[in-house]
């Protein structure tokens, strides 16, 4: 059985990455990764890899969810864990696409909205969804302004 992590801090999950050592996000459960590189942010959903040579440069990160951990077991477990880190990167460029960056904010909030409960977004600074999509803070809370009004 694989050893699993699930109480990291981010600060002790950013010193796992940055030794490349590799883990992968556990798909069994509503979880994620931020990831924080030096002008961008990343996204790892549930069953993709993290650290080896992807995150040496991460500068911090930002669990999402109840983060779970896990070390792969063996060469397919983590060739699997690496197509899936492609496909949730390949998700997050089709946020970025659009020209209008309040498009942008509201496309990626639109997405992150389908897979993790309202109090789980809330707790995510605008700073992070803003580097996922290269959009300013003031952009994405204007984007949830938005959809508060279209809740009510």
């Amino acid at each position: 059985m694989a050893e699993e992590y699930e109480n990291l801090t981010a600060d002790e999950i950013t010193e796992h990455l940055q030794q490349g050592r590799l883990l992968t996000i556990n798909r069994c459960k509503r979880n994620g990764l931020i990831i924080y590189k030096p002008h961008h942010a990343e996204f790892a959903g549930p069953g993709a890899a993290v650290g080896g040579n992807c995150d040496l440069d991460c500068q911090t990160v930002i669990p999402v969810g109840n983060l779970s951990l896990i070390i792969p077991d063996n060469f397919d477990d983590r060739q699997t864990a690496y197509k899936i880190r492609i496909q949730w990167l390949r998700l997050m460029k089709k946020s970025t696409e659009y020209d209008d960056p309040l498009q942008r904010a509201e496309k990626l909030m639109f997405q992150f909205e389908n897979f993790f409960d309202s109090q789980t977004l809330e707790q995510l600074p605008d700073e992070a969804f803003a580097r996922l999509v290269g959009v300013l803070p003031q952009t994405v809370k204007t984007a949830r302004f938005r959809e508060e009004l279209n809740v009510m």
